[in-house]
C-alpha cells in the first residue's frame, strides 16, 4: 500500500521549480516506492511567487515565512532551495522540527554551517540528502565502478572542470550571490563544491591542496527589485563583488594521486562545461556534461598510442534503466533530480542513508574552506 508523504518547498526560484517537478515525477518512474510525495505547502518571501507556484504546481498551501513550514504537521519533509546564507538556520529549524530534508549545497557557507545542519538531523533521527546531482549520472556512476574495479589501473591523476558563462555579462544584477555575507565563496560555493564532491565520489579523501582564486568582474549593478536566477541589470546603483569568479586548485589525494581542479562563473564561451578526466597507469575515462551519457574510456596494455572508445551507458547503469529502455537515449538534468529524489524518499521509506548525505556535504565545504585558507596564505593547506 502506497503511503502520503507530505513535502514542501522552501525558496522557489529555478531550483525549486526543479525539486517541485521532481516530487511530482516520482510516481511515473518509481512506481513501487511505498511513499508518494504529497505537495502540501509552498514558502516563498517574494510577494505573490508562492501563490503563483501553488496555483501553478498543486500545492496545498502557500506562505511567505518558512517557519510556519516548521510548525506544520502536515509536512513530513522539506526542500531547502532558499539562498545559501538561509541554509543554517532553516535546515537546523527543520531537522529540529523532525522533518526529513533535502537541502541544497553548498549547505550554509561554510564547513560550520554545514556540520550544524549534519548534527542537527544526526540528533533528531532524520534523513538529509544534499543536492550533489552530477554524481547522479549513469555515466558517472559507471565511471566510479570501473576505477574502483581497477579498470583503469592505479589512478594517477584527475582534472575536474566547472566552467560556465551564467556571471560573464557586466550587466549581470548584483544579487545576493555576489556578496560575502549572504553567497558566502562566490563559484566556490556554487561550482567548486560539485568539484569537491566529484573528486571524492570518484577518488577518495583528498589529503591536501593549494588553490588560487580572482575575481574578473569587480563592479556589477544593484538590481531594482525582486531577482530569480540570473538578471541583468544595467544602470543601477553600482556595487563592488565581494567573492570569487574564478578558482584553480591542485589536489593531493590520499591514495597519492594528483588532481586539477578548476571552476569559473564568468567563462564567455562556456555554457555547462563541466566533467572530468581520470587517468591511470593502464586506461583513462572522460565524462562531459554536455554528453551525459556517454562515456569515453581507453583500457589496455598498449599504453602509447591506446585508442578510446565512446560507450553509451544503458539500462545496466545506475537509474538509466527507470528512464529509457536502452542505451544511447538521452537522460536530461531534470532526471538527476528525480533520481535524487528517489535516493531522499527512499531513506525516509526505509530509514537508511541512500545517495549523497549531510556527511558529504561536510567533506565538500570542508575542502572549499581549505581552498579559500590557501588561496589566501598561498600555501598548501591539509585536510
Amino acid at each position: 500500500m502506497v503511503e502520503a508523504l507530505g513535502v514542501a518547498v522552501i525558496g522557489f526560484g529555478w531550483m525549486g521549480r526543479v525539486h517541485t517537478q521532481a516530487y511530482a515525477r516520482l510516481p511515473h518512474h518509481y512506481p513501487r516506492l511505498p511513499l508518494r510525495p504529497r505537495l502540501v505547502t509552498v514558502a516563498e518571501e517574494v510577494p505573490g511567487r508562492a501563490e503563483e507556484a501553488a496555483e501553478r504546481f498543486g500545492f496545498a498551501s502557500a506562505t511567505r515565512d518558512w517557519r510556519e513550514v516548521a510548525a506544520d504537521p502536515r509536512v513530513r519533509a522539506v526542500s531547502v532551495t532558499a539562498p545559501n546564507f538561509l541554509h543554517r538556520e532553516i535546515g537546523v529549524a527543520m531537522a529540529e522540527a523532525g522533518k526529513h530534508l533535502w537541502i541544497e549545497k553548498p549547505v550554509g557557507l561554510t564547513a560550520g554551517d554545514a556540520r550544524a545542519v549534519a548534527d542537527a538531523v544526526a540528533e533528531a533521527g532524520v534523513q538529509g540528502t544534499v543536492g550533489f546531482n552530477y554524481r547522479n549520472a549513469p555515466a558517472v556512476e559507471s565511471a566510479r565502478e570501473l576505477i574502483a574495479s581497477g579498470g583503469i589501473g592505479r589512478v594517477t591523476h584527475v582534472r575536474i572542470r566547472l566552467l560556465s558563462d551564467y556571471a560573464a555579462h557586466p550587466d549581470g544584477a548584483l544579487t545576493w550571490r555576489y556578496e560575502r555575507e549572504r553567497g558566502g565563496s562566490g563559484v566556490l560555493g556554487d561550482l567548486a563544491s560539485h568539484g569537491a564532491d566529484l573528486a571524492r565520489f570518484l577518488l577518495g579523501d583528498i589529503a591536501s591542496l593549494t588553490a588560487d582564486t580572482a575575481v574578473f568582474v569587480p563592479e556589477r549593478a544593484r538590481p531594482a527589485g525582486a531577482t530569480a536566477g540570473h538578471t541583468l541589470a544595467s544602470g543601477g546603483e553600482p556595487g563592488l563583488v565581494e567573492n570569487e569568479d574564478y578558482a584553480g586548485c591542485l589536489l593531493r589525494f590520499a591514495s597519492g594521486a594528483r588532481g586539477v581542479l578548476e571552476a569559473c562563473r564568468v567563462s564567455v564561451g562556456e555554457q555547462n562545461n563541466y566533467g572530468f578526466e581520470v587517468h591511470g597507469t593502464r586506461g583513462a575515462v572522460f565524462w562531459d556534461f554536455r554528453r551525459m551519457n556517454e562515456l569515453r574510456v581507453s583500457r589496455g596494455t598498449t599504453y602509447q598510442d591506446q585508442p578510446v572508445s565512446t560507450v553509451y551507458v544503458g539500462p545496466g547503469a545506475g537509474e538509466f534503466a527507470a528512464f529509457q529502455p536502452g542505451a544511447a537515449n538521452a537522460m536530461g538534468y531534470d532526471d538527476l533530480k528525480v533520481i535524487e529524489a528517489y535516493r531522499f524518499v527512499r531513506s525516509v521509506a526505509e530509514g537508511t542513508p541512500y545517495g549523497a548525505t549531510l556527511a558529504d556535504a561536510v567533506h565538500s565545504a570542508t575542502v572549499l574552506d581549505a581552498m579559500a585558507r590557501s588561496a589566501e596564505s598561498g600555501r598548501w593547506v591539509g585536510l
